[in-house]
């Protein structure tokens, strides 16, 4: 995308300073994926008009309506939303009016949505039972060590990827009932309030979240930095750089697969949604679950809830059959 804050060529070299730093504070209004999603969107729309010489910004309203008529031939309608808001972003930062606000853009989606259906293609949740399998299958190796606190403290904690990437060692504390691991920033905050969850200890020793985090930081010798680190060496050595989030779906695929299940069924969001799911299945209340997970809203909640109760809470099962 262009610039985000235009500014005079005559400013004074106080004023333009000043304008790098609010250019600066407006890239923190929004997640660095978020941007990243963005400009990669726009770039692609904008190639699509070149290719067919047609107008990118501002662009017509009729524009946008085959645009995503096209994308509709291959993508989900999830996508296509993201690259209409991505178009907005691009067209309300150059004060232009927005096409995708536009009846016949609007019209073209609703159909979209109708034909194609709405419903994400989630991940298998990594329930408990999934979880003890993917453990157990793990060596003592440095990697074996690593991504089993990976799978353990990310399905206690119901972390998404990114907040167990983002993890730092200031972020932990050992405590005598277990350990408190403070997010600095998350999808959900943004701004950087933070939000303690606690890891309690675990029932057995071989799948104890703060027993295997714990077995980490003293097999791979991190003092400081970051908590989740590459290994190189057939899973020997440690690296200083961080894992990615991609990184730790791949740790939890390559667990799944190691355990026997479909690796394709798993991915980032798996840890999560296991712990919301099998929560829900032991009977512990949405608040409750919440306050673990962390959701401001209890859509997503609920979606895993039901589907942790679907065989608890049955009508089919009452009946006698």
């Amino acid at each position: 995308m262009t610039e985000l804050i235009a500014t005079p060529t005559s400013l004074s070299a106080a004023l333009a300073a000043t304008a790098a730093e609010a250019e600066a504070y407006h890239d923190q209004a929004r997640a660095p994926a978020t941007l990243r999603a963005y400009r990669a969107d726009w770039q692609t729309f904008a190639a699509w008009c070149a290719a067919r010489e047609l107008a990118s910004l501002p662009a017509a309203s009729e524009t946008v309506a085959l645009y995503i008529t096209e994308m509709a031939r291959d993508r989900k309608v999830a996508t296509i939303t993201r690259h209409l808001a991505s178009i907005a972003q691009a067209h309300r930062q150059q004060a232009y009016e927005s096409p995708t606000r536009a009846a016949v853009v609007q019209n073209v989606l609703k159909g979209l949505r109708r034909a194609k259906g709405t419903a994400p293609t989630q991940k298998d949740a990594a329930e408990i039972a999934v979880i003890r399998a993917m453990v157990e299958q793990l060596d003592d190796t440095l990697q074996g060590v690593r991504d089993r606190a990976i799978l353990l403290v990310g399905f206690a904690g119901a972390f998404r990827r990114s907040e167990l990437a983002g993890l730092t060692l200031d972020d932990i504390q050992f405590t005598n009932d277990g350990l408190v691991i403070t997010l600095r920033r998350s999808k959900t905050d943004q701004e950087g309030e933070g939000f303690a969850k606690g890891i309690p200890y675990g029932s057995t020793p071989a799948t104890c979240p703060v027993r295997a985090l714990r077995a980490w930081l003293e097999t791979g010798d991190i003092t400081t930095g970051s908590l989740f680190r590459a290994v190189w060496k057939g899973g020997q050595r440690l690296r200083p750089t961080p894992l990615n989030d991609r990184a730790i779906a791949e740790v939890i695929k390559r667990a799944a697969a190691a355990a026997g299940y479909d690796p394709t069924r798993f991915g980032g969001h798996s840890l999560r949604a296991g712990l919301v799911t099998t929560a829900a299945a032991a009977g512990v209340d949405e608040r409750t679950i919440m306050e673990q997970t962390g959701h401001k809203t209890t859509t997503m909640v609920r979606r895993y809830m039901r589907r942790g109760s679907l065989f608890r809470n049955n009508a089919a099962a009452k009946v006698g059959l």
